[in-house]
C-alpha cells in the first residue's frame, strides 16, 4: 500500500467540485479540506514541472558531456587488466605490489564516485580489510563492547538474532533517528486508516447505485462504487480522500474526521515541499540553466574529460610493460598520490 504517492494520490484540480452560484460553501472543516486538496495539487504540479525541467536539462547535458565521460570510463576500466596481471609477476617488490593494489582500488573508487560505475567487486577483492577497519571506526564506542545475548522468548532462531544484532550495531545515529521518525509517521498513518471505514460508509451512502433510478446515473455510480470498494479493501486512504473531494461539501462528512484528513493532506504538503527542495538544492538536483555561464562550464568540462581520457590512454600504454609500470609508480609516490 502506498499512502504517499504524489503522482496518483489526489485529484487533479479540474476534478474538484465547482460550487454553483449561491451554493453554500460548507462548514469550516469542509472548506479547509478543499483548500488542502488544492494546495497539494498545486505542489504536485510544481513538482511535475520541475522534474520535467531537470529531465530536459540532464538530457541536454549528457548529449554534450556523455561521450567524454564514456571515454574516461573506458580508459579507466582498461587499466585494471594490466595492473592485475602485474600482481602475478615476480618482478615487483612487496612495496610496489602494495602500490599497485592501491592503484587498482583508487581507480575503482574514482569510477564509482565520479561516474556511478559498479566497482564493488574490485574494492572487495583488493581492499576488504580496509573496508572492515572503516566500519569498525564508524561504529559507536559504546556499542563495540556490547555482547550479543540470545533472547529465549524471540521467535527468531539465535543465528538470525545475532545477524539482526550486528546490523543494529552498524547503524549510525542519523539512521536510527530516521527510523524513529518513519515509525512515528507509520503510527500516525495507522490512526488515519482507522477512520477509513467511516469514510467508506459515508461515500457508500452518497454513491450507492441502488439509490438511483436513472439507468445512466446508476451505471456511473456502479463504476464509482467499484472504485470506492477497491480503495477501501486496499486501505487506500488517499484514493478515498480523492473521491470525497469529488463529492463536494454536500457529502456531509463528520467535521472531526474531515479535520484529521485535512491534517493528513498538510503532512503530504510538507513531503512535497521536501521533494521540491531536494530537487532544487539536493545532491540529486540538477541546474537547468542554459545561459552563457553554463555553456562555458560545459566547454571547460569537455576539455578536461578529453585531456583525462588521453592521459589515461598514455598511462595504459606505459603500464603494459613492467618497467613502464614501475616508472608510473615512482611518479605517483613522488607526487603523493595512490592512483591517477
Amino acid at each position: 500500500m502506498n499512502l504517499h504517492n504524489p503522482t496518483t494520490d489526489l485529484p487533479a484540480a479540474n476534478s474538484l467540485p465547482t460550487l454553483a452560484s449561491g451554493e453554500a460553501v460548507g462548514t469550516p472543516a469542509q472548506q479547509a479540506f478543499r483548500e488542502a486538496v488544492q494546495q497539494v495539487e498545486s505542489l504536485r504540479q510544481r513538482l511535475r514541472d520541475l522534474q520535467a525541467e531537470q529531465a530536459d536539462a540532464r538530457r541536454r547535458y549528457w548529449q554534450q558531456v556523455g561521450p567524454g565521460a564514456r571515454a574516461v570510463v573506458e580508459a579507466r576500466r582498461a587499466l585494471f587488466a594490466p595492473l592485475e596481471d602485474a600482481l602475478l609477476l615476480p618482478y615487483f617488490s612487496r612495496k610496489e605490489e602494495r602500490q599497485i593494489t592501491e592503484f587498482i582500488v583508487g581507480n575503482a573508487r574514482s569510477l564509482h564516485n565520479r561516474f556511478g560505475e559498479d566497482t564493488s567487486d574490485i574494492v572487495l577483492k583488493y581492499a576488504p580489510s580496509r573496508r572492515a577497519a572503516a566500519e569498525a571506526e564508524t561504529a559507536p564506542t559504546e556499542e563495540k563492547t556490547t555482547a550479543f545475548v540470545p533472547d529465549p522468548d524471540s521467535d527468531l532462531p539465535p543465528h538470525e538474532q545475532a545477524a539482526a544484532h550486528a546490523r543494529a550495531r552498524r547503524k549510525t545515529k542519523a539512521q536510527k533517528a530516521q527510523e524513529t521518525a518513519e515509525k512515528a509517521a507509520r503510527e500516525e498513518q495507522q490512526k488515519l486508516l482507522s477512520n477509513t471505514k467511516t469514510l467508506y460508509r459515508q461515500l457508500a451512502r452518497t454513491h450507492h447505485p441502488d439509490l438511483e433510478r436513472d439507468p445512466a446515473t446508476q451505471a456511473h455510480k456502479t463504476a464509482l462504487m467499484q472504485r470506492i470498494t477497491e480503495a477501501y479493501e486496499a486501505n487506500d486512504l488517499y484514493t478515498l480522500l480523492q473521491l470525497l473531494s469529488e463529492s463536494g461539501p454536500t457529502a456531509g462528512a463528520d467535521d472531526d474526521v474531515l479535520t484529521r484528513y485535512t491534517q493528513a493532506l498538510h503532512q503530504q504538503q510538507l513531503e512535497l515541499k521536501q521533494q521540491l527542495n531536494e530537487l532544487k538544492y539536493g545532491d540529486n538536483g540538477f541546474s537547468g540553466n542554459s545561459g552563457k555561464k553554463r555553456e562555458i562550464e560545459l566547454r571547460e568540462l569537455k576539455r578536461h574529460l578529453r585531456a583525462e581520457a588521453e592521459y589515461l590512454e598514455h598511462i595504459c600504454r606505459l603500464i603494459q610493460e613492467p618497467e613502464g609500470l614501475r616508472e608510473v609508480l615512482r611518479e605517483l609516490a613522488a607526487s603523493g598520490h595512490e592512483t591517477v
